[in-house]
C-alpha cells in the first residue's frame, strides 16, 4: 500500500494553504473560501486518493499527541475556539490534542512538557490568548514547535499572528468609503500589541486617502465596555465631535453606543461605529455591529499543519505567517448626515 496522501500533499496540487484544505476537509461552516478554491481542493483530494478517516474512535492509547500550552483561558472569549481549530485539525492527522493551561508559570510549563514527553508526541503549538511576544521553553527547541498568536524575539520557532495592520486598516477605510473624514479612534492599552498594530493600520488609513490624523480624534483608555463609553463621551463634547469611530475592541464598541443613546444619538444615523474582533454578540445589537473578525479557529489549524510540514518546520528562518482579518460589514455604518442629505460623495462599498 502506497504512502497515504496528506494534507500537504492536497495543498501542494491544488495550489492553496494548508489552512484551506482543512477549511475545505473538514466541511468548517462559514468558512471564507469560494466555490471554484473548494472544488479545486476537492479535486486534488480526489486525484490524491485521499480518505478522510476517523481513526481515533479506536483507544488513543497510542495515539500520537499535539501539545497545546495556552497562558490563560479568561482574559477574551476565543479560547475555545483556539482549542475547537487545533482539534479539529489534528483529528485530520490522526492526532488527539492535549491542552494544557499553564499561565505562562515555567514550573507548570515544565511539568506539561515532562507528561507530553511520556506521549508519541508530534510536536507542540505554544498559544498565547492576547497577541505578545514570549520567551518559549528552552527544551522546545528539541520538539517540533508553532507559536500561536505569539511569537518569540530570537525567531526561533515559527509562528501564525492575526494581521491586525492590515484589519484595522481595512475597517478606517470602510468608514471613508462611507465618506467619513473626522473618524476618531478609541485605542486599546499601548502595552498591548495588537492596540499598537491596530492604532497603526487607523493611520496608514487616513494617509492613504490624504485625511490628516487629528490627535484630539485618538483617544486610548482601556479596552472595557466601561472605557468605550467614556471615551466617547469625551468626543461628543468636542466643539467639533467626530462622525464615526473605530473601536479597538468590540467591547468599547459597545460602550460607544451607549454613549451615543445616553446624547440621545442614534447609530448610524448620527455617528458610524466600527468594532473589532467580531464576538457573538454583536450581530445581535440594535443596530449589528460592523466589525473585524479576529480568525482565531483558522490560526490554530494553520499551526497543527505546520507540525505536517516539513517545509515550514526546517526552513532556515522560520516562518512568521500573518492571517487575514476580514471585515464584517452590518448596519452601524452610513454615510454621514452631510452625504445622506444629498450632498455628493461616496456610498458604503464603493
Amino acid at each position: 500500500m502506497g504512502k497515504r496522501a496528506t494534507m500537504t500533499d492536497i495543498a501542494n496540487h491544488a495550489g492553496v494553504s494548508q489552512a484551506t484544505v482543512s477549511l475545505v476537509l473538514n466541511e468548517v461552516e462559514n468558512a471564507r473560501v469560494g466555490a471554484a478554491t473548494r472544488q479545486r481542493v476537492l479535486e486534488a483530494a480526489d486525484a490524491l486518493g485521499y480518505r478522510k478517516t476517523q481513526r481515533l474512535h479506536r483507544s488513543p492509547t497510542g495515539a500520537r499527541v499535539i501539545g497545546l500550552l495556552i497562558d490563560d483561558v479568561t482574559t477574551t472569549p476565543f479560547a475555545a475556539q483556539f482549542i475547537e481549530g487545533a482539534r479539529d485539525e489534528a483529528a485530520l492527522h490522526d492526532c488527539i490534542v492535549a491542552v494544557f493551561c499553564t499561565r505562562r508559570d515555567e514550573a507548570l510549563e515544565e511539568a506539561a512538557l515532562d507528561l507530553l514527553a511520556a506521549t508519541q508526541l508530534q510536536g507542540v503549538v505554544y498559544a498565547a490568548l492576547v497577541t505578545q511576544g514570549v520567551t518559549p521553553p528552552e527544551r522546545l527547541k528539541a520538539i517540533p514547535t508553532i507559536s500561536l498568536n505569539c511569537h518569540d524575539g530570537e525567531r526561533r520557532f515559527p509562528a501564525v499572528l492575526p494581521g491586525d495592520v492590515a484589519g484595522a486598516f481595512a475597517a478606517t477605510e470602510a468608514l471613508l468609503k462611507a465618506g467619513h473624514r473626522r473618524i476618531a479612534h478609541l485605542a486599546g492599552e499601548s502595552w498591548m500589541e495588537a492596540a499598537r498594530d491596530r492604532e497603526l493600520g487607523y493611520r496608514r488609513a487616513l494617509a492613504s486617502w490624504d485625511v490628516p490624523v487629528d490627535p484630539d480624534l485618538i483617544l486610548a483608555g482601556g479596552f472595557t465596555v466601561t472605557g468605550g463609553r467614556d471615551l466617547t463621551a469625551q468626543l461628543l463634547a468636542l466643539p467639533e465631535p467626530p462622525t464615526a469611530l473605530f473601536c479597538f475592541n468590540d467591547r468599547m464598541a459597545v460602550g460607544a453606543c451607549d454613549a451615543i443613546r445616553n446624547r440621545g444619538l442614534r447609530v448610524p444615523d448620527d455617528l458610524s461605529v466600527m468594532g473589532y474582533d467580531d464576538e457573538d454578540l454583536v450581530r445581535y445589537l440594535q443596530p449589528p455591529l460592523s466589525s473585524v473578525v479576529l480568525p482565531h479557529d483558522e490560526m490554530a489549524r494553520w499551526a497543527v499543519g505546520a507540525l505536517f510540514d516539513g517545509a515550514v518546520i526546517k526552513a532556515e528562518r522560520p516562518v512568521r505567517m500573518k492571517m487575514d482579518c476580514p471585515l464584517a460589514l452590518r448596519q452601524s455604518i452610513a454615510p454621514p448626515r452631510a452625504l445622506a442629505r444629498g450632498d455628493v460623495g461616496p456610498s458604503v462599498g464603493s
